[in-house]
């Protein structure tokens, strides 16, 4: 995949940012990366983010980000451990403002709405972008409260019968319907690992949300399990803007239409899911898939 000599001396390529690159191998190729290669920007976005900076107090974590994110689209996020990949996905629905010392810079609009302006509430933000965790965390309460509990604070219903319709429909989207449908008052932290993440994700579009944030959802789950989380992640792409972050590089090849490659904060290669894994680009980008390091 490297150029030869003679189009490196043709091209002029030494003094370009992403040649060089490509001549040197290993994790410490940048620091601060000069240049994305692909494209991160699509039409008609769902969600914009532009020059995202984050600060874990004088530690920058996250380095000048730009990306969108589709409209019933995949978008996995890969990378090494620590590269911010994860960092990144909670900026999406402002999660980092739960830890006292994170600071958010840059940009990032859901529908043209700046979600880091002053005025935006962020209870109905987090409605809009849900967020499904690396480990299941049902609430202590009935499978049916926990399904019910986010549309009755946010107002979505007007008596029983609508709530009653929503937590079915949820279930039904989450494909758990059948498996919990007659123990609807049992505890939800009962069910099975792969059960209670599914419950998890039934939770997240109860509130009819535009956006869906997987952080790593199949990382505590069995094969069976996770071959069904995937299964569900493909027919919820069809009704909203999914954005997974991974380790498991085939779980991001099987579920995904785009990749984002990640590495020290900065985001190095954007791309197709296809070309990502089978021609990518950047050095770094294929050394993290071929195993060098990660």
């Amino acid at each position: 995949m490297k150029p030869t000599a003679g189009a490196d001396q043709d091209n002029n390529t030494e003094d370009t940012g992403t040649e060089p690159a490509r001549r040197k191998a290993g994790p410490d190729l940048y620091t601060e990366f000069q240049q994305i290669v692909g494209n991160p920007y699509v039409d008609n976005p769902r969600m914009v983010c532009r020059d995202v900076y984050v600060y874990y107090g004088e530690t920058c974590a996250i380095k000048k980000v730009s990306i969108d994110v589709a409209c019933n689209e995949v978008l996995a996020m890969i990378g090494p451990s620590g590269c911010g990949k994860s960092t990144f996905l909670r900026c999406l629905n402002r999660m980092n403002d739960t830890v006292s010392i994170c600071r958010v810079e840059g940009e990032i609009r859901l529908d043209g709405m700046d979600i880091y302006d002053p005025s935006v509430d962020v209870v109905p933000l987090r409605a809009k972008v849900g967020m499904v965790f690396q480990k299941p965390n049902p609430f202590p309460k009935s499978i049916y409260e926990n399904i019910s509990y986010g549309p009755k604070i946010h107002g979505l219903t007007k008596d029983k019968h609508e709530m009653d319709e929503i937590v079915e429909t949820s279930l039904i989207r989450a494909g758990l319907w059948e498996e919990v449908k007659d123990r609807l008052n049992e505890p939800g932290t009962g069910l099975s690992g792969g059960q209670q993440q599914r419950l998890c994700i039934a939770r997240a579009i109860a509130v009819s949300p535009e956006v869906i944030l997987m952080d790593e959802p199949c990382s505590a789950l069995d094969p069976i399990a996770t071959s069904k989380i995937e299964d569900l992640i493909a027919e919820l792409r069809t009704q909203y803007s999914i954005v997974i972050v991974t380790h498991a590089m085939q779980q991001a090849a099987r579920v995904s239409q785009r990749t984002a490659y990640f590495h020290l904060g900065n985001l190095v290669e954007v791309g197709d899911t296809d070309q990502i894994f089978t021609n990518p680009k950047h050095q770094l980008t294929e050394d993290y898939i071929t195993g060098r390091f990660g």
